[in-house]
């Protein structure tokens, strides 16, 4: 069974080879709309939860914002990627499965870091949700080396920055 290496092919001929394709549809199709709702559903789940938390330091609260946002971004992603095309035009692959897997990928994006707030303290909750957060962060990194050919360390940098942006702004947020 093909891997789906990232190498590049060695000649212009190779682009004909079926498992090229089979890798092209597999990224299309798979990688590039997971990656996306990976990235929403741990990027953008981060402002509220964090500001729910740090608002209210309720964990049972944090968490029950920390679902609902994951749920909705999973189910608007899931939406949003299935209905932006039919896949003919821009050779993306079959709707349904990219909006199926783009809404799931959100949903874990969110919901990795909401789970620890079913911790009742605070304190504890929230260091592991920060260790959940850097690992969600240096996994999106460690797919975009592994199937789009992003630089790792530029992959880490640009989703650590984007994270740390949206992080402080929940923890702000929450604390005013």
């Amino acid at each position: 069974m093909n891997d789906f290496k990232t190498d590049r092919p060695e000649s212009p001929d190779s682009n004909t080879n079926p498992s090229s394709d089979q890798h092209s549809t597999f990224v299309k199709e798979m990688v590039q709309p997971g990656l996306a709702g990976l990235m929403d559903g741990s990027v953008s789940t981060l402002a509220p939860i964090f500001a729910a938390a740090y608002a209210t330091e309720d964990t049972h609260k944090a968490f029950l914002i920390g679902l609902a946002a994951s749920v909705g971004a999973g189910i608007s992603m899931a939406f949003a990627e299935g209905l932006s095309d039919d896949g003919k035009l821009t050779g993306r692959g079959r709707p349904l499965v990219r909006g199926i897997t783009c809404g799931v990928m959100t949903f874990l994006g969110g919901i990795g870091h909401t789970l620890p707030f079913l911790i009742p303290q605070f304190h504890t909750a929230m260091t592991i949700a920060i260790i959940v957060v850097i690992i969600e962060l240096i996994s999106i990194a460690w797919i975009r080396k592994r199937y789009m050919d992003t630089p790792f360390l530029s992959a880490t940098i640009q989703v650590i920055i984007g994270g740390t942006i949206v992080f402080f702004a929940g923890v702000l947020i929450g604390q005013s």
